[in-house]
């Protein structure tokens, strides 16, 4: 394993570290918790298609109502997840860092559970559908907010990249899964099962990530703050695969103590106000914190979910008649997003760095957005007529988007914010990055119906907007990410202009701290100084 991976990632970490860290343990530990984000895909890929179905038209009012109606019944049924998620994602920081990362993950698959099986059994019931898709949706943002976290804090660092997206490759395998799911339920089952399965299907995920969340390790990062130093280094040799007294071992436990001090000497309190002040007052945390919702807000502003949540209806506009041909094409776009994902995280994640994918798929997104929307503009597809030459071309811009966006905003933007916060704040930066990447789900899930039915013939102006949003985004990018490809998590305080003044040579590895002699407390203060390099 160590060998293939030095010949795919070319990562200079990777030259001087032992090749036992890179075994099966860290790898079932990652796809473990990403099980998360296979719920998260299931639940937007699977709501898309069992709209569109008959017998839940039906079950639901839905059948045979204008345009603008069946927009907004459909906008609120999808939209109420995203709701869930927001609330979840928000409520997540403080019970992964009271309890753990673990036991918040155990508890998000429980309500996704739960919100699922009241998905299924609402049976025509409004209410039921919405209660239960909130409360499916607080357990996926909460997992959303603590898998990217939990995978960062055990991921060793030249290949901390691969495995923090494997996230993103859960989410649009989930997807994958859905559009497949609702193609063979159309085709093979009748009546109100039609729907029921894919829905109560949505549960599978979930039931995963219990299991898989029951068989793993804390992470190692999170017992050390919690001063558990000896859990916490038993946790990282097994996470390592190494022994205690392994140099590498040595070295990696010691930065994690010298950040842990330094940060509580730089603000001695732990509580939500004052993780708050640290977060907001010191420029390079609060850098960070801006960097990590503007890159969240651009992610849902590329237009990938408007594809994901409504995908059916937007084939339909570019000409592809019939639900069972508009299924099959999502299922199809679905591989795409799948295959190009998983392309992305064994050969490029750690290798082309974050930037640089950032900045080359914005404007490939952008490209592909605007020729649909050109195309949906200047020839418009006509009822009862064939696809034009030019309608499979915005066809293939479809599969293009979905491809560059797994090469760069789908993944990139969970390893980003994972990985840039200072380890006292990880949890909160972490946690307001995916509250906004809801919010803004929620927006996009919101508003894309009323946009496909107002926004000229056949919704082009919404493929426009998307175009502009993606080049803009290329923009933010250049001016304002600094690389951080190959960086352990506890260099980005110096990456991001803040560190502390503090000599290595006076930790004490017997109380866990770090000990200053008179004369570097004459020179540096009594407590520790901040440098801003910002």
């Amino acid at each position: 394993m160590s060998f293939l991976l030095k010949k795919i990632v070319h990562n200079e970490a990777m030259k001087s570290d032992p090749k036992e860290i890179y075994g099966w343990r860290v790898y079932l530990l990652a796809c473990s918790a990403c099980c998360g984000g296979m719920l998260f895909g299931m639940d937007s890929g699977i709501i898309g298609g069992v709209l569109t179905m008959d017998p839940f038209q039906k079950k639901y009012g839905l059948y045979n109502k204008p345009a603008d109606d069946t927009a907004n019944l459909n906008a609120n049924i999808v939209s109420t997840l995203q709701a869930g998620c927001f609330a979840g994602a928000l409520a997540a920081s403080p019970v992964s860092d009271r309890w753990g990362r673990r036991p918040a993950l155990l508890i998000s698959a429980a309500l996704a559970i739960v919100g699922t099986v009241m998905q299924a059994a609402a049976s025509g019931k409004l209410a039921v559908m919405y209660i239960g898709r909130f409360i499916t949706g607080v357990g996926v943002g909460a997992a959303s907010m603590v898998n990217p976290l939990y995978v960062s804090e055990n991921a060793p660092r030249a290949i901390r990249g691969g495995l923090t997206g494997l996230y993103q490759f859960f989410i649009v395998s989930g997807i994958m899964l859905a559009f497949w799911i609702n193609y063979g339920s159309l085709l093979h089952i009748r009546g109100t099962a039609m729907y029921v399965v894919p829905l109560a299907l949505q549960a599978l995920p979930a039931v995963l990530l219990f299991i898989g969340m029951y068989l793993c390790n804390e992470s190692p990062r999170w017992l050390a703050k919690q001063d558990r130093w000896e859990e916490s280094k038993a946790t990282l040799c097994k996470v390592r695969a190494l022994p205690e007294n392994h140099p590498y071992i040595e070295e990696e436990f010691r930065d994690i103590k010298i950040q842990l001090d330094n940060e509580r000497e730089l603000i001695g309190g732990s509580g939500i106000w004052d993780l708050q002040r640290e977060m907001w007052t010191i420029p390079g945390n609060r850098k960070r914190a801006i960097i990590t919702i503007i890159l969240m807000i651009c992610q849902q502003m590329t237009g990938t979910n408007a594809i994901n949540y409504y995908a059916p209806q937007i084939f339909q506009n570019l000409g592809v008649v019939g639900n069972a041909t508009n299924l099959f094409a999502t299922g199809v776009y679905g591989i795409v997003k799948t295959v190009a994902c998983g392309v992305f995280l064994v050969f490029v994640a750690d290798s082309l760095g974050r930037r640089r994918s950032l900045l080359w798929t914005s404007v490939a997104q952008a490209l592909a957005m605007l020729y649909i929307g050109l195309y949906v503009r200047i020839a418009p597809p006509e009822e009862g007529k064939p696809v034009p030459a030019a309608g499979y071309v915005a066809l293939v811009c479809i599969f293009l988007f979905a491809a560059a966006f797994q090469f760069g905003w789908g993944p990139v933007c969970w390893i980003y914010v994972s990985e840039i916060p200072t380890a006292r704040l990880r949890s909160l930066n972490v946690a307001f990055g995916a509250a906004t990447q809801w919010l803004f789900n929620f927006v996009v899930a919101r508003a894309v119906p009323s946009m496909l039915v107002t926004m000229g013939s056949n919704g082009y102006g919404t493929y426009i907007f998307f175009a502009v949003f993606c080049f803009s985004m290329g923009v933010f990018v250049w001016f304002f990410i600094p690389e951080t490809k190959g960086l352990s998590l506890e260099k980005m305080d110096e990456l991001f202009g803040v560190s502390t003044v503090v000599s290595p040579k006076a930790y004490d590895p017997e109380r866990g701290s770090i000990q200053k002699s008179d004369q570097e407390k004459n020179e540096t203060g009594a407590t520790s100084t901040t440098i801003e390099r910002v």
